[in-house]
């Protein structure tokens, strides 16, 4: 074979190989249009190439393939049992896709809450709602439920700008519309559904890039961004399917009723989507918002066996203005607390704590509405990952952030809103664990405290501070 192979080649008279060797590949018919044949690029008879200096032949060893990557097992329902129990509802009760199934799966949820037992009842129909339960009684979830189940059984229209959200969740503060993103982003996590985010204080044309890469089918927003974008002409809302208004008495509270009612009126009229609306409080101006936005809302009430979480041991002390501070210190630093989160009414006195106990050496970190939110962002990791160990905020941080082990909550000051005083407590002793609430009653606002008793039902026993715990905070020398 060798010695044909080199007489073919040593050849001083060069001929086409399909006619030297007769191969079948067929040459083109239309000569005048077809490429020049091969015998063009064959070196001329005139100069020949010895037999010595032919090119050597290589024979390349094949690869060996790559063995395939392990399949994962196909999952199905059978993998998720969940025994029927007396009192409790089932996920496997509502006709869930398997999709959605498999991730509420994965986040370790067998049987729903009270609320999203009630409310999913009626929202998985089609139906209006308006929800009232204390923040962690998982209402975020019962939307997002509902939410996918919808844009699952509804195909997206053929013709869509990338956008034009299915659907719209509104939140009062940016901290809240991370939480509910993140929530959402674990739920759809087998749907293909994309969930974005627009808030205030970060860099808009970054927010506007994710908008340009995909379509958004569930979008999560702050009242005056959203607004921004629509203004725009960068988010159409009339393809809305279905609207959520979160947190709608803290929207209230906060002034933003004014830019809801712009946003809502870029959506789908109220008969053609579906609202849901939820409210830690049923106020009448709530209710009257709920009737002009909704079409026979169901109304779920939760009402909590305790206002308060019974896990949570509620201490207040009774302490001069002057001494707050040196009480603090002395309780941080005199104990082995890992997570604690102190909460004063006004960002002033947010910045002068934080400033204090980081002077004082102590690794602290604030959140209210002047810190940038890519700080406020990056702020709330460090807390989650114990790397900040105190975390002084405003009441910005006392709704909708979850985060596990936070032993200890200080009430610097007494909030002006009993409801507030809940919300507060509400970060420890979550998910069955223990925590504990230590609140400062001095003379400027130990007035609040028979409001607070009166919607817990219950009195708090004042204490004094030992002498310890009020001696004088020693000085860092620089």
């Amino acid at each position: 074979m060798l010695k044909a192979l080199k007489k073919m080649f040593g050849k001083s008279d060069a001929q086409p190989l399909a006619a030297d060797t007769g191969a079948t590949r067929a040459l083109p018919v239309d000569t005048e249009e077809s490429t020049p044949p091969a015998t063009a690029a064959v070196a001329p008879a005139a100069s020949p190439e010895p037999a010595a200096a032919a090119a050597p032949i290589i024979v390349e060893t094949p690869r060996r393939p790559r063995p395939p990557k392990p399949v994962a097992p196909a999952w199905n329902r059978a993998d998720f049992q969940v025994a029927p129990q007396e009192g409790k509802t089932r996920f496997h009760d509502f006709a869930l896709t398997d999709e959605l199934m498999h991730a509420i799966h994965d986040l370790g949820f067998p049987y729903c809450t009270p609320i999203q037992a009630q409310v999913l009842g009626y929202t998985l129909k089609g139906r209006d709602a308006i929800g009232r339960a204390q923040t962690g009684t998982g209402k975020t979830a019962a939307f997002l439920v509902s939410i996918i189940s919808q844009l699952q059984q509804t195909p997206p229209p053929k013709e869509r700008f990338m956008g034009e959200p299915r659907a719209l969740i509104i939140a009062p503060t940016r901290e809240l519309v991370v939480q509910i993103a993140k929530d959402a982003a674990g739920l759809t996590k087998y749907t293909g559904l994309n969930v974005m985010t627009f808030v205030g204080g970060m860099d808009f044309d970054k927010q506007l890039k994710q908008l340009e890469a995909r379509h958004c089918d569930i979008l999560v927003a702050t009242p005056g961004r959203l607004l921004d974008f629509n203004q725009r002409g960068e988010v159409h809302l009339d393809m809305v399917e279905v609207m959520v208004l979160d947190e709608a008495d803290r929207m209230l509270d906060m002034g933003f009723i004014p830019q809801v009612r712009q946003i809502i009126r870029q959506t789908p009229p109220k008969q053609e989507r579906q609202t849901l609306l939820f409210s830690a409080t049923f106020t009448e101006d709530v209710m009257n918002l709920a009737q002009q936005w909704t079409t026979d809302p169901a109304i779920v009430e939760i009402e909590p066996e305790n206002v308060a979480s019974e896990t949570v041991e509620q201490h207040v002390y009774a302490v001069a203005g002057s001494d707050k501070y040196t009480l603090l210190y002395n309780l941080v630093t005199g104990n082995d607390w890992e997570r604690v989160i102190v909460f004063a009414n006004r960002k002033d006195e947010v910045r002068r704590i934080e400033e204090r106990l980081v002077r004082d050496g102590v690794n602290a970190a604030q959140l209210s509405g002047d810190v940038p939110q890519h700080k406020r962002i990056k702020t709330l990791e460090g807390f989650r990952e114990g790397k900040i160990r105190v975390l002084v905020a405003t009441d910005v941080a006392g709704r909708g952030i979850h985060i596990d082990g936070i032993s200890h909550v200080i009430n610097f000051t007494l909030p002006e809103v009993p409801d507030d005083y809940v919300h507060r407590i509400g970060r420890t002793g979550r998910a069955g664990t223990s925590g504990v609430s230590i609140s400062f009653a001095g003379e400027d606002d130990s007035y609040q405290l028979p409001s607070i008793e009166a919607l817990l039902g219950r009195k708090i026993n004042f204490e004094m501070p030992s002498a310890e715990l009020l001696k004088p905070v020693e000085r860092k020398r620089s």
